[in-house]
């Protein structure tokens, strides 16, 4: 397998020193494998750079499970493989959409590899829609999470029931206090990059923002319009909140994009695509976003509530300053409210300006078009409808997310409305299909 070729696709150089040692071990040892390192340190990568030099190409039996916590990893971790265009077929299965809907895309697919969540995959072993055969490696990816309490029954019984088990490949950025007995470990290489004395990246800047009163919303306000247009994720507790944070921020002229588990599984994905494409600046968000969401942009941090534990609090501030980059993040602290004692380093005091600034608004807005890979239609076919039809220009189209059945794409926002009066009625590849904004 050519890995260079892998680089290229992903635009990178090189493998991190971190993904050097993890594929050495993997490639070249016997035993099983436990990975500790920092979150943003890529991680995925570390696992699937040797998983697809062992695969075989030319079975169509699925030879490894990747199992996440939620489906958003899932999703995320499964487009990772896909882009390094290495020849190995995956897939991902989660809870959020029928699992017979699944059952017929394994058949289609015939992956090597399927990501997916402890419920959801033991499904799919448990009606033979996933040959428990032929499964050769496990890799546990936020093992940490996976093995806690309330995924403790579905793990043992999907690790039991895997008679072809060879290796397991254990990865996260937080280490858990034991690992259960029934993982069954054997002779486990541990390989950990976590530095004890360093709590969260130095790339990134504390900064505390005192709230003169109780309700923190107006704080906040000028908070953000401080950022500019910069990437930023306001990190809170409850699902309600979010709701209340998003629509004030909304009805202020903000473009965010709303993040909860209370969200349709649609809902959920437009979000994200909204987000990382560049089309919303401010992610509203529980701690679902604190894991598995691999957006190199991020360059703010807000904690609206503290978060609730030191582990809540490595995975939120890791959003951002990954890989090299340098991030911030702020704490906004009523009148009775202090920082968490666990916050280690060097907080300083941040006062928002009071000067007069125009709310930022993102230079890219989203759109909705209702013909995805199912109906033939590739990312080439977007852009050239949309330059034709549409009225752009290449370097009008950013971001293009093909999926099955739809595809999102984020265009320039000052001719949204003029791509969606022209397109109106046109057909890609001679079918009709639907056309619209995604807000």
């Amino acid at each position: 397998m050519d890995i260079q070729k892998i680089f290229r696709e992903l635009h990178i150089e090189e493998a991190n020193e971190m993904q050097k040692q993890v594929g050495e071990v993997i490639l070249h040892g016997k035993n099983d494998v436990v990975v500790l390192s920092p979150t943003g340190s890529g991680k995925t990568l570390a696992y699937l750079l040797p998983l697809v030099q062992m695969i075989d190409s030319s079975s169509e039996d699925v030879q490894a499970l990747v199992v996440v916590p939620g489906r958003e990893l899932a999703l995320q971790s499964d487009q990772v493989l896909r882009s390094m265009r290495c020849g190995i077929r995956s897939a991902s299965c989660y809870g959020g959409r029928t699992a017979m809907e699944e059952h017929r895309m394994l058949k289609d697919v015939k992956p090597q590899v399927v990501f997916g969540t402890p419920g959801r995959l033991n499904d799919h072993l448990g009606k033979e829609n996933i040959s428990r055969y032929g499964v050769r490696w496990l890799i546990i990816d936020e093992f940490d999470k996976c093995l806690q309490m309330g995924f403790q029954d579905e793990m043992q019984r999907l690790i039991q029931s895997l008679p072809g088990l060879r290796r397991r490949i254990l990865l996260s950025a937080t280490d858990a206090e034991e690992i259960p007995a029934f993982v069954s470990l054997a002779k486990a290489h541990t390989l950990s990059f976590l530095d004890n004395q360093e709590q969260t990246s130095d790339r990134v800047t504390l900064y505390e923002v005192k709230s003169p009163v109780k309700d923190k919303l107006e704080t906040l306000r000028q908070l953000l319009l401080g950022f500019g247009d910069s990437s930023t994720i306001v990190f809170l507790n409850y699902r309600d909140s979010v709701e209340r944070v998003d629509g004030f921020l909304k009805n202020n002229g903000f473009v965010t994009s709303c993040f909860h588990g209370g969200l349709e599984q649609k809902e959920r994905e437009a979000a994200l695509y909204r987000f990382s494409n560049g089309s919303a600046n401010v992610l509203v968000s529980t701690d679902l976003a604190s894991r598995g969401l691999d957006i190199p942009d991020i360059a703010n941090i807000v904690h609206y509530h503290m978060p609730e534990s030191e582990e809540g609090y490595v995975h939120r501030v890791g959003r951002t300053a990954r890989w090299d980059a340098k991030g911030k993040a702020f704490f906004i602290t009523g009148p009775e409210e202090h920082i968490p004692d666990y916050v280690k380093g060097n907080v300083e005091s941040y006062v928002p300006s009071n000067e007069k600034k125009n709310v930022p608004v993102p230079r890219m807005a989203t759109i909705y078009i209702g013909k995805g890979k199912k109906d033939k239609v590739s990312r080439g076919d977007i852009v050239g409808f949309l330059c034709k039809k549409g009225g752009l220009e290449a370097a009008e189209i950013g971001k293009i997310d093909v999926n099955d059945r739809y595809t999102y794409v984020a265009v320039s926002r000052a001719k949204m409305n003029l791509v969606l009066r022209q397109t109106q009625g046109e057909k890609i590849k001679g079918i009709k299909t639907v056309i619209e904004p995604v807000r």
